[in-house]
């Protein structure tokens, strides 16, 4: 079942080799008998995508394929399985990082979809958002608000960016009135981090670099920022700014893509604190005090997306108006920009991608 007059081919933005991503036509897919073929409306700009297009991660990666991965749309076709009690032409819906996974496995049925290891990723092992129609699982696809009620623009950092770091403060059992460190608060994941852990009743501690992002930060209702590229010790400024006794904050995100504040964090999270590891550097190793971490009890860990359950809990925050987390709409010619902009630290929010541009 579909809308009439689908085109046959489309503008995309295709992974060619390392590096290079090229504007280009291509077929419109057609979905599989469980996929959902969805007209991608716009498509957030994830630093993700960036480290796909350079091929840096030691996760092979489909070539060609098409980038992105936070796809916000309708539903224009349906495969045979699909019925309407799952999914009608119409509906709006989200693509995610997870574009599939197998439903069976161990993971999967404890709710750890993520982690399944036949699970399909969203313009990395499948093609992905940078494009105007793209296909997805019909059971994975994220349910959004009603068709002409939804701001697809401002949805589509939730599918990733929102996502992520909800499941993060999930993880670092942080409660309200605690505190959580942001670093890399300004940039994309982190203007969503601050909206999130308000959200929830926390106290944040901003740090990332340069006073633009500061001033963003405390916007968005960070309680302080601490400038990395100014202070004289970060470690000594966040414990600082986490109170009277310089104890250190409850819980640290580490969402910033470079080596350096995973180090730091261990320093000057308080004892029996948690620190959250969410971007992924290229190459970056974890280095800490064994006897420090023992006896001072510091949990370290990882988080990496969320399942179906915490996708339709990040939505629902945005629906109940507790999210809008700054972004900026620019055409999909323009792409390369906003990756020279990632690589050169100067994004503020989140760059969306209006695909028919």
């Amino acid at each position: 079942m579909s809308s009439p007059s689908l085109p046959k081919d489309q503008n995309a933005q295709v992974i060619e080799r390392d590096g290079v991503i090229t504007l280009k036509r291509i077929p419109v897919p057609q979905p599989s008998p469980t996929q959902v073929l969805v007209k991608i409306h716009f498509s957030g700009v994830c630093h993700t995508d960036l480290h796909a297009t350079d091929g840096d991660w030691p996760l092979p990666r489909k070539t060609p394929v098409v980038g992105g991965h936070e796809g916000a749309g309708t539903v224009v076709a349906k495969g045979s399985l699909v019925d309407d009690s799952s999914l009608k032409i119409g509906d709006a819906v989200g693509i995610k990082w997870l574009n599939s996974s197998c439903l069976d496995c161990s993971f999967c049925v404890r709710g750890d979809e993520s982690l399944c290891p036949r699970a399909e990723l969203s313009g990395y092992t499948v093609d992905g958002t940078f494009q105007e129609y793209a296909v997805a699982d019909a059971k994975h696809v994220a349910r959004l608000l009603d068709g002409d009620k939804t701001d697809f623009a401002a949805l589509a950092p939730v599918l990733c960016a929102g996502l992520t770091v909800y499941k993060g403060l999930k993880e670092s059992g942080v409660r309200a009135g605690e505190q959580v460190v942001i670093v890399g608060a300004g940039g994309g994941l982190g203007s969503i981090a601050i909206q999130y852990a308000r959200a929830m009743g926390l106290h944040v501690i901003a740090v990332d670099g340069g006073a633009e992002k500061g001033e963003s930060c405390k916007k968005l209702g960070a309680a302080s920022y601490v400038d990395f590229m100014t202070s004289k010790s970060v470690v000594e400024d966040v414990r600082t700014a986490s109170g009277r006794e310089r104890l250190g904050p409850h819980a640290v995100l580490l969402l910033a893509p470079s080596e350096g504040p995973f180090r730091q964090a261990t320093e000057y999270v308080r004892a029996h604190g948690t620190v959250v590891l969410i971007a992924m550097p290229a190459g970056a190793k974890l280095t800490m005090p064994v006897f420090d971490t023992v006896v001072r009890m510091v949990t370290v860990k990882g988080s990496y997306v969320g399942s179906r359950e915490d996708t339709a809990e990040a939505v629902e925050f945005f629906r109940r108006g507790l999210i809008h987390a700054p972004y900026k709409v620019v055409g999909m010619s323009e792409l390369q920009g906003v990756f020279d902009a990632m690589k050169a630290n100067k994004v503020v929010g989140r760059y969306v991608l209006d695909t028919s541009k």
